[in-house]
């Protein structure tokens, strides 16, 4: 039997505070939001010796000091949605805050790339508890419709920050301080979270005190564990690679037993029929394929910046920064379409706007200007805002509030999953074609052994004419065609995506519901202060 938890604040007071809860729950998702944007910008320092302000991390350090990270936020999510469920969302969210802000502070000053290694994966188990509590309580906090719908589009507006202003405050931060300084920035954020979270942000679970899962936890943190592995260490090793495919197999093996064990349990730790609602399933499915097409072209498009277009670290950022501007504008917004036209529509006509922009990457040339850039992320931000936010609300409207600490867990799990493969697939992509393209516009033109040093990724390329003294005669042909190949393979990317996306958007005009029927009338009976307002106020 759990222990009980602390008395809830006063129904009233709880409800006048509602939106200020909302703030301290923004502020605790902006860490998690920054924090890979934020490290990618240092990992050419950490890659330096010691002697010279870096870790000496070899390449494959690098990869996993980002890598465990994501790979243990993604694997312990729908555990960690679960585990607040039933013991107290406020709390795991304090947990997760707390666990976060001293894996910061540890990664700041690791010694060796292992240790980072290691502080980085104790950082991904605070931000699998901090993502899934953030958007339960709101569910829990703003039980009108429209108003959580507002609520939840300001959520999906601020997780999308770290996209822009991650890479222009990791740049600004290592031109005057030392690599540590991207991790000590989180530390006062926590520590605002943590106060004000005390204060402002009431206790809500499960009240049906049903029993724990542990066998449904393992299962997954296993399936998705495995699946997220394999899909990181493709690209490098190969999808064809024994170790790859081992992953892939053994996951989704786990992931098939994870689903048997959770239909036939009588306390599952997600269960299985909440697919049956089609707002459930269909936006998950939406969600996923958005992510997909996003991370995938995003991480591509930093890239094109920074090595096809020559940006600085902070330029490249900067360019990005009217993409979030969009984001938090018409995030919150998409809720007044919803009202009048229904979540069918909205989204369906998010992921046409989406799929245009995207087709619009086959517009990018090797000198596109900084407004060409600009006005296509833009036009990918508003259809992003009605496609996040909407989704995000169909999801967590279809469940009762009882169990939105997994609901909100398989939200955030689509959205992680879909990220990585999108970088992974994209990434394996777009280095066949580079590698094929360099070949053909360099074959017989620079020596075989200069081709192989050049032909794999732009940024190599060009670090390669800049300190080998061999490759400087050719230095000319060898930008101008990894320049070219990169842009060929971006529009090659680009129209995947937007294929990937058109097919997101039959999907949801074929099987998401227009309107919300009586999913948010429910009758959910839970011992926190958030819901009786709720049922007062509506």
């Amino acid at each position: 039997m759990a222990r009980p938890l602390r008395a809830p604040a006063d129904p009233d007071t709880v409800y006048r505070r509602r939106w200020l809860t909302l703030l301290v729950l923004c502020i605790s998702l902006i860490v998690i939001t920054l924090d890979n944007t934020i490290l990618n910008v240092a990992i050419p320092t950490l890659a330096r010796p010691a002697n010279q302000g870096g870790l000496g991390a070899t390449t494959s350090q690098l990869q996993w000091i980002v890598d465990a990270y994501t790979l243990v936020w993604a694997g312990l999510l729908l555990t960690a949605g679960s585990l607040a469920d039933r013991f107290g969302r406020r709390r795991f969210l304090a947990f997760g805050l707390l666990l976060f802000g001293v894996g910061s502070a540890l990664s700041a000053f690791a010694p060796s790339a292992n240790a980072l290694i290691a502080t980085r994966t104790l950082m991904g188990i605070g931000g699998a508890f901090i993502m899934p509590s953030t958007l339960s309580i709101i569910t829990n906090v703003f039980t009108d419709p429209v108003e959580r719908g507002r609520a939840i589009g300001i959520w999906a507006g601020v997780s999308a920050l770290g996209i822009a202003i991650g890479p222009i405050t990791g740049g600004l931060l290592l031109e005057h301080f030392w690599w540590g300084s991207i991790f000590t920035v989180n530390v006062p954020v926590v520590i605002i979270g943590l106060v004000l979270g005390a204060v402002l942000v009431p206790e809500s679970r499960d009240p049906a005190h049903v029993p724990l899962d542990p066998a449904g936890a393992v299962l997954s943190i296993v399936a998705l564990g495995s699946i997220l592995w394999s899909v990181i260490e493709a690209p490098s090793r190969g999808w064809s690679d024994p170790a790859t495919i081992l992953g892939f197999v053994v996951g989704f093996a786990v992931l098939a037993m994870f689903f048997v064990w959770e239909l036939r349990t009588s306390h599952p730790m997600l269960n299985m029929h909440f697919f049956e609602n089609p707002r459930f399933s269909a936006a998950s499915g939406a969600i996923t394929l958005v992510f997909l097409a996003l991370f995938g072209t995003l991480f591509l498009l930093t890239q094109y910046l920074q090595s096809v277009l020559g940006y600085s670290t902070v330029k490249a950022g900067a360019v990005l920064v009217p993409l979030a501007v969009v984001l938090m504008i018409f995030a919150p917004l998409s809720n007044v379409w919803v009202q009048r036209f229904g979540s069918k529509k909205v989204v369906t006509t998010g992921l046409l706007i989406l799929t245009a922009a995207l087709l619009l990457f086959t517009r990018f040339e090797t000198n596109s200007s900084a407004l060409t850039v600009i006005g296509v992320t833009m036009l990918m931000a508003l259809g992003m805002a009605n496609v996040m936010a909407p989704a995000t609300d169909s999801i967590m409207g279809s469940l009762p509030r009882a169990k939105a600490g997994v609901g909100s867990a398989v939200n955030d799990t689509t959205r992680q999953m879909g990220g990585a493969i999108g970088v992974a697939v994209f990434g394996s992509l777009l280095a066949s074609h580079f590698s094929s393209s360099m070949a053909q516009k360099l074959g017989g033109t620079v020596p075989a052994p200069l081709l192989a040093q050049v032909k794999n990724n732009v940024a190599q390329a060009i670090s390669v004419v800049a300190e080998v003294p061999a490759a400087r005669p050719f230095s000319g042909p060898i930008i101008a065609a990894a320049k070219e190949s990169f842009v060929g393979g971006l529009h090659v990317i680009g129209a995947v995506a937007a294929g990937i996306t058109l097919l997101a958007a039959i999907g949801v005009a074929r099987f998401l519901p227009a309107r919300a029927g009586n999913d948010d009338e429910q009758e959910v009976t839970t011992v926190t202060a958030p819901v009786a307002v709720g049922a007062d106020r509506r």
